[in-house]
């Protein structure tokens, strides 16, 4: 930082990259970017860091959030939500660099992708968390229950071994960062589980297929 204005004096773009909680506090300390420098971020939360982007930059701002980790291979058909910010023109190189490496770009408004990603990410990772401490904690080994499941439940296990072989920083973020906001959903949640627990309890086979249907519906 102490030789900030020298690093940023010829940038182009600079991209914020660092844990959600810390996200904030470096974007605020970028105001002595040039005038034409494209601001963005890859945090998996887009609203209050565009707004902090817009706040402490006066030129092209744009918003990414690539929905995939380090650990991919290639970037083919990889989704890349992009959050609109000020002079979008100017992110249009950037943007259609992006597409030439192969990403799908999807473009989305900065609140509307947060309010999405309380439901693809953090009640996802949530769900997917409890499920994987709680197999943990049953006397049946992995491969005991992979011999005899069927190729969904396959699925089912590949998903929550996903979660548990990443970064636990990175997860415990995400689902910290929009606590708050997902709270009511997981109280939704936590009601439709005890429902449901109330109409096997009672062994109301009709309630429980009057459930689904609303579901599959």
């Amino acid at each position: 930082w102490a030789r900030s204005d020298e690093i940023f004096a010829g940038a182009d773009l600079v991209i914020v990259a660092v844990p959600i909680k810390l996200t904030i506090s470096i974007i605020e300390k970028l105001s002595n970017l040039p005038k034409h420098c494209i601001l963005t971020d890859i945090t998996s939360v887009k609203n209050e860091p565009l707004q902090a982007m817009l706040k402490v930059h006066s030129g092209p701002v744009v918003g990414l959030h690539p929905m995939f980790g380090p650990d991919i291979s290639h970037w083919v058909k990889q989704t890349v939500v992009v959050c609109e910010g000020r002079d979008h023109l100017a992110a249009q190189g950037l943007l259609k660099q992006l597409q030439v490496w192969g990403c799908q770009l999807v473009e989305l408004d900065a609140k509307k992708h947060d309010e999405a990603m309380q439901i693809i990410q953090v009640m996802r990772h949530l769900t997917t968390f409890v499920y994987g401490q709680f197999l943990a904690k049953q006397s049946h080994t992995l491969e005991e229950l992979r011999s005899c499941s069927s190729p969904i439940y396959q699925l089912e296990l590949m998903m929550v071994g996903r979660l548990f072989a990443q970064s636990p920083e990175l997860y415990s973020d995400i689902m910290l960062a929009q606590f708050d906001d997902v709270e009511s959903l997981l109280a939704q949640y936590q009601d439709t589980f005890a429902e449901t627990l109330e109409k096997l309890k009672a062994g109301d086979k009709t309630a429980l297929i009057d459930a689904f249907a609303d579901a599959k519906s």
